[in-house]
């Protein structure tokens, strides 16, 4: 029967990806590739023909991206906020404390999101995927360097995303040392957002692979190559990890078009031993333009000074 449904075809696309290369995608087993292949069809990927079932937005998920975006913005500039109070008060604060606030911030503005937000302080920046729990919670003090990774999405059927990662010091005056590294962060960040935008402005195609190219490249050339350590973006939609292309050539070679109406982060990091700096934002492809639909966060925030 496979036979005949085949008959006359030249080519079949799978979930396959050739040599393993988007394990996402790479769903079909080698013995069924190999029945097809044998009726003298070419297999070739179905990667970026499921984008276009899975990835791309309407019209309602992206305005509430924009909406879950306000809400995460808004409690990023409180969850800060709420630092910078309680050290000038001298209370006593941890990183499960501001998470669990974040939390709560969330319930009022009806934001969900599938695990609880990202609070680091100092060496524990340094591990990208970091979560305090309220037995290993570090206390945040003056002086202290914070990273906020924080994402959600509204409370109603079929909403999708937005994640973003903003740091802060807990002073009134950023240290030359954090604030070098933020610049070879920013300049990262800020490379692949043009790609992306030069790359649709002028029509013409780009991968995922790309993308992590442009940034884990401007990285490198300041020296800090080894220290980034995860691929630079991944694709969003209503789970906080999408279905469409990944920015990366780290962990995976994505070579997956970007299309329109695909949303994804860009959060390139630099990963000292003593701490870690990362800055994340959102990119919306539309149809001529793509952009940035958050706040840019432009230099580290000096907390004790909000």
């Amino acid at each position: 029967m496979l036979g005949e449904m085949l008959a006359g075809k030249k080519t079949v696309a799978m979930q396959y990806s050739a040599l393993n290369d988007i394990p996402y995608v790479g769903l079909v087993d080698a013995g069924t590739v190999e029945l097809v292949k044998s009726f003298r069809v070419e297999v070739v990927s179905s990667a970026d023909l499921v984008q276009l079932f899975e990835a791309r937005w309407s019209e309602e998920a992206l305005a509430s991206h924009f909406e879950a975006g306000n809400a995460v913005h808004a409690t990023v500039r409180q969850a800060f906020a709420w630092i910078g109070d309680a050290v000038k008060k001298g209370k006593s604060i941890g990183e499960y404390d501001v998470q669990q606030e974040i939390a709560r911030l969330f319930e009022g503005y009806g934001v969900v999101a599938d695990e609880d937000a990202i609070v680091a302080v100092n060496e524990n920046t340094s591990n990208p995927h970091y979560s305090p729990t309220s037995a290993t919670s570090q206390p945040i003090r003056r002086d202290d360097f914070v990273l906020l990774d924080v994402w959600g999405k509204m409370r109603k059927p079929g909403s999708v995303y937005f994640d973003i990662t903003w740091t802060g010091f807990v002073g009134e005056e950023v240290p030359s040392r954090y604030a070098e590294v933020f610049e070879v962060v920013k300049e990262a960040r800020d490379a692949a957002v043009s790609l992306v935008q030069r790359a649709l402005k002028e029509g013409k195609p780009l991968r995922g692979y790309q993308v992590d190219d442009a940034a884990r490249g401007v990285i490198t050339r300041h020296g800090y190559g080894e220290y980034f350590v995860h691929r630079t973006g991944h694709s969003l939609g209503e789970d906080v990890h999408g279905n469409g292309a990944n920015m990366d050539n780290f962990e995976t070679r994505d070579d997956r078009r970007i299309i329109p109406h695909t949303c994804f982060t860009v959060e390139p990091g630099v990963y000292l031993p003593e701490f870690g700096v990362r800055s994340e934002v959102n990119i919306y492809v539309g149809d001529i333009e793509a952009r940035v639909t958050g706040e840019i966060q432009q230099a580290i925030i000096p907390i004790l000074a909000l």
